[in-house]
């Protein structure tokens, strides 16, 4: 009884019966007035077909133009005002101008190393194209003097996270899409705290639409009380005048400015596995310590600054100032970013390249499979080529919905030749590739439409590291633990099922 309590009366309750309500009375009245007044309702009609060619003009995903074209025309009253509310995929002209201010700051700060370019392109032609893309695009350098560690579930990257932030001097830096209140957290708290006294400057950053669920509202209060300088980015109000369909979904932890992690880990007790959730909790990370980590750091900056309308010395922040010993060397490491202003699809053009130039092998972790046609003609042409392509997603979803619309396209992949398999203890909330035993990225970008073209992403792609062959064991090791879908299994599923399949696809862009 107290569970279903908690869930009625629970904050996302709450502000899911205010907007629908909302929602629900803007769209009687629009109706109302469009069947009794025939001028009206000629007037949203003409509205939605101008909508419309706003839309197809956009510089955005054909996927993302035919759904909302569909539901324009398919109810222009009902298609209009969802268009309004939540149509819009980047913030506003005037926030929108403030970041660029504060993205050009930063570029500034990010010097590219001409040595480390050249050095890649003598090795490997293909991958310094990649790379050239990162940086010319994306606007993050590349990078020798880097050390790297691959974890293979949440429960290896703890201690090491918190060891990182018990041994940090000057200041930590944490920017996570969810924070729960558990063990994990409590324990990091703790430390946060503790260094607070000690002098070190402590700032942490969640995404208030991804912590609805998790977090009461202005918890950024309580942090700040303990001296732990916090900020929640785009702070959720039930008004349906808002725009949520921005989200910070990346994971990031600087120590220092030598020591950062990232990946598809969260601030939860279910990412270490201590609650179960979906049965066992499977998911990565990675620790990058050298010059490497420079690039979390701005990525940290340019967030807190356009959150807090504050400016600094982005300088005392690099790895030299605080730098005791020379950095390791372990291969080409680039951290990149990838933002919904810009128009650029990095993350999805980070996975395109390393399919696309793939020789042997693409091994993939993904926790949902919503992609676009690009994406699908990539994969299907490079299995199609040879090379072996193997995609794993859960077993035991957290979504049932997204489930659905993921495994309606196994079908096209497996038919050309894409193997696809499903993590048989759980859920899989990994986000990694790995290719040709020289290249693999890890980070926080899902193959899913709000990942690829709505929400703020990290990553890091590797070239002959350390961890780009932990990848790769971690992905045989898991392989022999998921069950192989069969094109039979996607054929055998009964005809509602597949309906369902098809109505979700066509929305999948504007989940």
């Amino acid at each position: 009884m107290k569970k279903a309590a908690n869930l009625l009366l629970g904050r996302m309750s709450l502000v899911a019966v205010s907007i629908i309500l909302q929602v629900a009375w803007m769209f009687l009245v629009l109706w109302q007035f469009s069947y009794q007044f025939t001028y009206v309702n000629l007037a949203i009609r003409v509205l939605a077909i101008v909508a419309v060619l706003v839309i197809v003009n956009k510089w955005t995903n054909p996927a993302n133009k035919l759904s909302w074209t569909f539901l324009l025309l398919l109810s222009p009253v009902f298609g209009l005002l969802i268009y309004l509310l939540f149509g819009r995929s980047e913030l506003t002209k005037r926030t929108r101008r403030r970041m660029d201010a504060i993205n050009r700051e930063v570029a500034a700060c990010l010097e590219r190393d001409r040595a480390a370019e050249e050095r890649l392109k003598e090795c490997d032609r293909a991958a310094y194209l990649q790379s050239e893309y990162i940086s010319d695009w994306a606007g993050f350098p590349l990078y020798r003097d880097t050390a790297t560690k691959y974890y293979r579930c949440g429960e290896e990257m703890f201690p090491d996270m918190l060891r990182a932030i018990g041994e940090a001097e000057h200041f930590i830096f944490l920017e996570y899409f969810i924070i729960k209140e558990g063990e994990m957290f409590r324990a990091i708290e703790e430390l946060l705290a503790r260094k607070v006294k000690e002098g070190v400057d402590v700032r942490l950053i969640y995404d208030d639409v991804g912590c609805i669920s998790t977090l009461p509202p202005r918890y950024y209060r309580k942090l700040q009380e303990k001296g732990i300088r916090c900020a929640a980015f785009n702070p959720f109000r039930p008004m349906i005048s808002v725009v949520m369909n921005n989200r910070d979904h990346r994971k990031i932890l600087v120590v220092d400015g030598k020591c950062g992690f990232t990946g598809g880990i969260n601030l939860a007790d279910e990412y270490i596995n201590r609650i179960e959730r979906f049965g066992y909790w499977k998911d990565t990370g990675l620790r990058i310590q050298g010059e490497g980590v420079w690039s979390l750091t701005t990525m940290f900056l340019e967030m807190w600054n356009y959150i807090t309308r504050s400016t600094e010395d982005y300088s005392v922040y690099m790895p030299s100032v605080h730098r005791t010993e020379p950095f390791a060397d372990d291969g080409f490491v680039q951290p990149y970013g990838d933002s919904p202003l810009d128009h650029e699809y990095v993350g999805e053009n980070v996975y395109l390249n390393i399919i696309n130039r793939a020789e042997d092998y693409v091994y993939i972790f993904t926790p949902y499979l919503i992609i676009d046609n690009e994406m699908l003609t990539a994969l299907c042409n490079a299995a199609k080529s040879g090379v072996d392509v193997r995609i794993v997603t859960p077993g035991i979803p957290d979504k049932k919905a997204v489930f659905l619309m993921s495994q309606s396209y196994y079908e096209p992949l497996l038919c050309a030749g894409v193997k696809i398999f499903q993590y048989t203890p759980g859920f899989l909330h990994a986000k990694c590739f790995v290719s040709d035993d020289k290249i693999a990225t890890v980070g926080s970008v899902n193959l899913d439409f709000r990942s690829l073209f709505l929400h703020f992403e990290c990553g890091v792609w590797m070239y002959r590291s350390r961890a780009v062959m932990e990848v790769k064991e971690d992905c045989l090791e898991v392989f022999a633990q998921s069950s192989e879908i069969s094109l039979e299994f996607c054929r055998r599923r009964n005809v509602a099922v597949r309906m369902l399949q098809s109505l979700l696809r066509l929305c999948a862009p504007l989940l």
